[in-house]
């Protein structure tokens, strides 16, 4: 299983950007696909995730701010993220996981960065 994300780049403060999480399975096989972040210093963190059922959860830090969604065609997942804040720079990277047999994979990450 290959994860391939993309989307990143260089904004400012207020601005926006749309990640993508191209999965080289189906998505709809994997229990939950989420976006994880990782900034300097600081451990890796779930942003958000989305089931297989479609339902989804964010961290507090970037409820209403950020939104997951999928493209079952496509299998692929979106991270879209607004009024970016220099807090979100980091390196972000998505991750899709099997409950049974407990196996998850990882893409490499792509370079979100927030200037003020």
């Amino acid at each position: 299983v290959q994860l391939q994300a993309s989307g990143g780049g260089s904004v400012q403060a207020g601005g926006s950007l749309r990640l993508s999480c191209a999965v080289s399975k189906s998505i709809l096989s994997f229990n939950v696909i989420g976006w994880y972040r990782q900034a300097p210093g600081k451990q890796r963190e779930l942003v958000a995730r989305i089931t297989s059922g479609g339902s989804t959860g964010y961290a507090d830090s970037v409820k209403g701010r950020f939104t997951i969604s999928r493209d079952n065609a496509l299998d692929t997942v979106y991270l879209q993220m607004m009024n970016l804040k220099p807090e979100d720079t980091a390196i972000y990277s998505c991750n899709a996981a099997r409950f049974v047999p407990g196996m998850d994979y990882w893409g490499q990450g792509t370079q979100v960065t927030v200037s003020s």
